[in-house]
């Protein structure tokens, strides 16, 4: 196996311990180094210091070290001898240094896998101002292509949101239609997740509802919730596979708009604090402004939702190309700053592929169409008719 990895010090997730494997062992193709073994370790700012300490006489922690086989010590916890050597990054310290260059964790631990993988094949930023400048010039180009790599391979993902399936429900106080049944349906009807939104007045969704679908969800159970003290405690035992924050108003209908991630920064970092110390990702439901989506990655969230609803309801073709251009962009820009991007609000079957065609966008939240469509031609079907254009427009396919 390429790419050892073993994490024994620091904060970091399960989906993000899966994405930094995946991203070394990519690095590996792109160095022309498939066949060589890469031992990763992760660890936290007090065994990083001992590290240096012992190898390098710095009484101090560091983001990274890499020690290439040629010179590789013997290293406590080290995964394996025959190999390209190895490569330990402090987890504590990329997550200051994110926060610092208002970057997000992940793209921070890209950098470093990719800075420590080249001191392995002989490059020293130490050694001249020029060898320096050789050495960012490959980390620039080496990220760009590992970007490319990880947005040709990716195949836009459907989540279906049934939510509007237990408004019917609570329309007549009884126990029918079963968002939970409904879930079942949407996943064997090929969902790769599924969506639903416990709201503080628990206007559709229950807390039955999303215990029973935390057992049940083959796929992946999205969470969406805004940041109040109750929810993230139910959030915090719940353990979903993720969390999506969100702004929420009693009086609105639907979710009218993305976060103000820029005037709330302080309670929402302490929010995916804690949700990262639980090993839930958080994603973070903004409009497409470059603004809040440099907040978003500053404040150490690993997603962010792209707020689709002003294109889709856009009354002109002239402002739905306005629209359309600015989800474009802020996906772009997320993905830059080291985030994974998803999407929705108001897409539908006329909408959705041309945002799915844009590559740049893991996974598309719908709901309200899906459900309205099902009405006429039946759940499975409106589910796998979404996902065929989903699948269609996606670069992955094409």
């Amino acid at each position: 196996m390429p790419v050892l990895l073993k994490h024994q010090g620091g904060d970091i997730g399960s989906n993000e311990l899966a994405r930094l494997k995946k991203q070394a062992a990519i690095l590996l193709h792109l160095t022309g180094q498939p066949r060589s073994e890469l031992s990763l370790l992760l660890v936290d700012d007090r065994q990083m210091q001992e590290f240096n300490h012992l190898f390098r006489q710095r009484n101090r922690p560091t983001n990274v070290l890499a020690f290439a086989q040629r010179e590789a010590p013997e290293i406590p916890g080290g995964l394996g001898d025959e190999m390209l050597g190895d490569v330990v990054i402090s987890l504590d310290t990329a997550r200051r240094e994110a926060r610092a260059a208002g970057v997000s964790p992940g793209h921070r631990l890209a950098w470093l896998l990719t800075h420590g993988l080249l001191h392995l094949l002989g490059y020293d930023h130490e050694q001249s101002s020029a060898e320096a400048e050789r050495m960012a010039e490959a980390e620039e180009a080496l990220l760009h292509k590992l970007q490319e790599h990880e947005r040709k391979s990716k195949m836009t993902q459907l989540a279906v949101n049934v939510d509007h399936v237990a408004t019917l429900r609570q329309a007549r106080g009884i126990n029918e239609p079963d968002p939970v049944l409904a879930a079942g349906i949407c996943e064997l009807a090929g969902a790769e997740g599924i969506v639903v939104h416990l709201r503080e007045d628990r206007r559709h969704i229950q807390d039955r509802d999303v215990l029973l679908l935390r057992q049940t969800v083959k796929s992946k159970l999205n969470l969406e919730m805004a940041a109040a003290a109750e929810i993230i405690d139910f959030a915090l035992r719940l353990k979903p596979d993720m969390v999506t924050l969100v702004p929420e108003k009693r009086r609105e209908l639907t979710t009218e708009g993305g976060l103000n991630v820029k005037g709330q920064q302080k309670k929402l970092a302490k929010v995916i604090k804690e949700m990262n110390q639980a090993q839930i990702p958080v994603s973070l439901f903004v409009d497409p402004d470059p603004g809040q989506i440099a907040a978003a990655a500053a404040i150490g969230a690993s997603f962010v939702e792209i707020h689709t609803g002003r294109y889709c309801d856009a009354p002109s073709e002239e402002e739905r190309e306005r629209e359309f251009a600015l989800v474009a962009q802020a996906a772009e820009e997320a993905l830059a700053a080291g985030l994974r991007v998803n999407a929705g609000h108001g897409l539908n079957y006329l909408t959705t592929a041309r945002v799915a065609a844009l590559g740049t966008i893991e996974e598309l939240s719908i709901g309200h169409a899906i459900m309205a469509r099902a009405i006429l031609v039946g759940l499975e079907k409106a589910v796998a008719e979404m996902r065929a254009i989903i699948k269609q427009a996606s670069p992955a396919f094409t």
